[in-house]
């Protein structure tokens, strides 16, 4: 690492911490040089490739206003989006790779917007999965009845506004 002050080529890692995400690590560095400190933010990068073979840095954003786009007129909250990007970064992280298709970008946002909102679930899936016919679409619709049957009811975002995702917290004995 370079001396933002003098360009000397080397520098000395003081002190080395987490940001509060967990996402990145934030260094203070030291110039054996000029002695000046200065900080840096270290980052695992990302990439994902496109469908025509070009390759972008991942991006959070971007998936939340793919989302918001299914999830438009639907009482889904700007809240319940940050937090479904949030998931699926991780997702895509702790998959270990360096570089992802968007297929598996898609496959990651799939799971989470079905717990937040089954009509925005087949929104985006009827796009990402290209669907063709309405035989389609009754598949889809099959397919999630026949998984609401056989566990607990998925929650749609609406009635309470609360998010899908979210898990009620345990009874103390306090209450």
């Amino acid at each position: 690492m370079h001396c933002p002050f003098c360009r000397h080529p080397d520098s000395r890692v003081v002190d080395s911490r987490t940001t509060d995400d967990g996402t990145s690590i934030r260094r203070r560095r030291q110039c054996p040089d000029c002695s000046r400190r200065f900080t840096t933010i270290e980052t695992a990068s990302l990439t994902v490739i496109k469908r025509s073979g070009v390759t972008e840095p991942f991006s959070r954003t971007k998936v939340i206003a793919g989302v918001r786009k299914a999830c438009q007129g639907r009482p889904v909250t700007e809240d319940a989006l940050a937090k479904l990007g949030q998931r699926v970064e991780e997702a895509v992280r702790a998959t270990g790779s360096a570089e992802l298709s968007t297929h598996d970008v898609g496959l990651a946002i799939l799971g989470p917007l079905r717990e937040l909102d089954l009509v925005a679930y087949l929104r985006f899936a009827s796009v990402y999965r290209a669907f063709d016919s309405l035989e389609d679409f009754e598949a889809a619709i099959a397919e999630l009845r026949e998984q609401r049957e056989q566990g607990p009811p998925e929650r749609e975002c609406g009635a309470d506004g609360g998010d899908a995702a979210s898990v009620p917290e345990p009874a103390t004995a306090a209450d």
